[in-house]
């Protein structure tokens, strides 16, 4: 089904891509510019996209994406601001990315609450405490990303004329690949999110692969935190803005079932493109930019349709 649905979102994506090409003046989308923005764009939501889709996949979600992001952000201006060494302030972020997933992680299944609550409850509280602390002022990073040529390059660079995030997230793609399609590991996170009692039956610690699973989400919003950040130079409680349900709504179109125990890592790959590819596009054409909502709707819609259809068509096989 996977496989089936992968399909149509490669169809999609290549739709997408001649549409918006015809409907540009001048075939602006398929410009240079407009590629090397998307380039650098994607990677920031894309990676965070990869390991929400294998927790999608473990059965849970995680909503407090877009709290995790700016905190793992605000801690890497104030380390910074705190003259800490770059080799100690990046690993400090990737830890507090982790230990936000381990916190969400361990509510979830040693508390028995349904992930959706979970999340929803950290993100409000994460959130909370980064407007009080930071105020909401905006922390110019500028004057102190300058001093840290190497940082910035790795993060923000280019290799062989491509932006460095493209290659980050290309690399990232493939890791998840591998974990998800090819490691046994994939095996328990399909075997968890599709029957949790049978896993526990042939001995897999369900807890532990969901946990697991967010952690790589908190890890995933760290890596992009500092992307970002090193990015556009400052620091805003805005970063991350809509991932969470940005991100959940790729996975869908990226054939990611809301059920846990179907998808895979080509699907994500093409949702995380394809939402701010409609969203580049539309800027192009004669309309509102707030009509992006609308067409990501009617993707989600769609494919969350064909996704039902395809189920029930498969059990009927079955019977």
């Amino acid at each position: 089904m996977s496989f089936i649905l992968s399909r149509l979102s490669i169809i999609l994506f290549v739709g997408l891509i001649v549409f918006f090409t015809l409907a540009s003046p001048g075939y602006l989308f398929l410009s240079p510019g407009n590629i090397l923005t998307l380039l650098k764009l994607i990677p920031e939501f894309g990676i965070v996209v990869l390991g929400v889709g294998l927790l999608m996949i473990s059965g849970e979600i995680d909503l407090s994406i877009s709290s995790t992001i700016p905190v793992c952000a605000y801690v890497f201006s104030l380390l910074f601001m705190y003259e800490m060494n770059v080799f100690l302030i990046v690993p400090i972020v990737f830890g507090v990315g982790l230990l936000i997933g381990l916190v969400n992680g361990l509510i979830t299944t040693k508390g028995r609450i349904p992930s959706f609550i979970t999340t929803l409850a950290t993100m409000m509280l994460l959130r909370g405490i980064l407007y009080t602390h930071s105020g909401m002022f905006t922390i110019a990073m500028k004057r102190y990303l300058v001093k840290e040529p190497f940082l910035v390059q790795s993060f923000i660079g280019e290799v062989w004329g491509l932006p460095v995030q493209f290659l980050w997230f290309i690399l990232f793609t493939l890791i998840a690949g591998v974990l998800l399609h090819f490691h046994k590991f994939g095996c328990w996170i399909y075997i968890t999110g599709d029957n949790k009692e049978a896993a526990r039956a042939m001995g897999i610690n369900t807890d532990l692969v969901k946990i697991i699973c967010f952690m790589l989400v908190g890890f995933l919003c760290a890596f992009s935190a500092i992307m970002q950040i090193v990015r556009v130079e400052a620091f805003h409680v805005v970063l991350g803005n809509l991932y969470e349900l940005q991100a959940i709504a790729a996975c869908v179109i990226g054939a990611v079932s809301l059920f846990g125990g179907r998808g895979s890592v080509l699907g994500c790959f093409l949702g995380s493109i394809i939402i701010p590819m409609i969203q580049s596009g539309i800027v192009f054409l004669p309309i509102p930019v707030a009509g992006t909502t609308a067409f990501v709707g009617m993707a989600i819609v769609i494919f969350a349709l064909l996704t039902s259809f395809t189920e029930m068509k498969m059990i009927r096989k079955k019977w």
